[in-house]
């Protein structure tokens, strides 16, 4: 999930620190037997945020606050497009800046949705394919890996790119609305999972596929199938794998929106980019929830004499300068977190545990600005709590038409599910089950 983008800055601290000085429709056999002609079920990768690569543009209507933002990149591609994420020397001041500044999304209240930063149009490419989740910059394979070890891992175990392994990358700084109000970006992303969703299952001889969504990708996923007619969903997704999925949102989101979010990379000024990370509509998104948190304290501010809860998340949003974002988060995502619809299909969750967690923040008399004075560390994968992992979906276990697993993976962390072999082993093992039509009655486990 993320902070933001740069959430994903987390998986290159070390070594671009170390190395670069900067911010630097339906059954089949069991995996293994792909390529030998046994039948599997296709597997769609569903990122989460900051885990695909993000294209841009700049057109004449791109007003640079700098020189050096008009003339950076100084080599684009066809068309003028050039990876706007992740790109490593966006992690070089004052390249941050343009960054920043770029990676704006602005909330046009008439049109109640979000748009990009006048001049600056994106894409993502290659729509179908793992290429870009698999790494965030090609060029640098072994820095900027994603989903390059599960991608390897199903591969090993007989998938194939193109036939029944996909990838369903998206522009993670949108998000979805709450029912009557326009989503125009995350809705287009939807329908085109939707048809992705048809083509895998046409391909593959009608065997529904399985979506496996990290992060935030599961937040998309439950709401792409909580959308879907039942019908469609029983003809077209077997199972849903989520991983680390962030379901009531996450306490470390109040100190991105508070004081910007570098994740400990150093030498980088967390206020360059606090108001890309505030402007981020999945940010809004990854709130802790009411439903979840409920009134316990999650800020205080000593500067206001204040306490934060997730129940008065517009009063934080109003004293940390960001009244701009009071509205859509009342009105388009709060309502997303207030009720967690059945996904109709399946369902295993994999989560990890007892890693530490933000569980609460102090802030001091400098305010906001300063960052926090006092963070106090709870359970959880160490970017998401577990009551987000686990609180939301325990209601599922007790409907007779929710199939529900629930998997804990002890000290593997958010990003580490995409690559500890304990989070691996479950997801061949739960591969396995469904390609060789085993029927496995509902687990839940705590």
């Amino acid at each position: 999930m993320k902070g933001n983008p740069l959430r994903m800055v987390v998986l290159l601290a070390a070594a671009v620190v170390t190395t670069m000085l900067s911010l630097s429709s339906c059954c089949a056999s069991s995996p293994g037997g792909g390529g030998g002609g046994q039948l599997l079920h296709p597997v769609i990768l569903i990122p989460g945020s900051g885990g695909n690569q993000l294209e841009a543009r700049l057109t004449d209507d791109y007003r640079p606050s700098s020189l050096t933002c008009r003339v950076w990149p100084l080599v684009r591609g066809r068309g003028g497009w050039f990876r706007m994420w992740f790109e490593p020397s966006v992690v070089v001041a004052p390249l941050t800046r343009c960054f920043a500044e770029r990676m704006m999304l602005y909330y046009d209240r008439d049109a109640d949705d979000y748009r990009n930063a006048p001049g600056v149009h994106t894409r993502v490419y290659d729509f179908g394919s793992t290429s870009t989740l698999r790494y965030l910059d090609p060029t640098l394979k072994v820095l900027t890996g994603y989903m390059d070890v599960l991608a390897s891992t199903l591969e090993k175990a007989g998938y194939e790119e193109g036939r029944d392994l996909f990838g369903a990358p998206y522009d993670f700084r949108y998000g979805l609305a709450a029912p009557g109000h326009p989503s125009q970006v995350g809705s287009a992303y939807l329908e085109r999972l939707k048809l992705l969703v048809e083509s895998a299952c046409a391909a593959n001889d009608g065997r529904p596929a399985i979506l496996m969504a990290h992060s935030l990708g599961g937040l998309y996923a439950l709401q792409f199938l909580a959308r879907a007619p039942p019908a469609w969903r029983a003809a077209h997704v077997k199972r849903l794998v989520t991983l680390s999925a962030p379901w009531g949102g996450s306490v470390q989101e109040m100190l991105t929106f508070a004081s910007g979010n570098t994740l400990g990379v150093p030498f980088v000024d967390p206020s360059l980019i606090r108001d890309e990370q505030r402007s981020s509509e999945s940010n809004l998104w990854l709130l802790p929830t009411p439903k979840v948190f409920g009134n316990t304290t999650l800020v205080f501010s000593q500067r206001h004499n204040r306490t934060y809860s997730a129940k008065n998340v517009t009063q934080f949003l109003n004293d940390i300068g960001f009244a701009d974002g009071v509205e859509p988060y009342r009105t388009r995502t709060r309502p997303l977190g207030e009720v967690l619809p059945e996904p109709g299909v399946p369902v295993t969750c994999l989560v990890g545990t007892g890693v530490d967690t933000v569980e609460s923040l102090v802030f001091g008399d400098e305010g906001f600005d300063a960052g926090p004075v006092k963070v106090v560390y709870g359970d959880g994968d160490g970017t998401v709590n577990l009551a987000s992992l686990m609180g939301p979906i325990k209601a599922w276990s007790d409907s007779p038409a929710q199939v529900l697993e629930v998997v804990e993976l002890p000290k593997v962390s958010h990003m580490g599910i995409l690559k500890d072999k304990s989070a691996l082993d479950q997801i061949l093992r739960i591969l396995d089950s469904i390609n060789l039509n085993a029927t496995s009655t509902t687990t839940y486990q705590f």
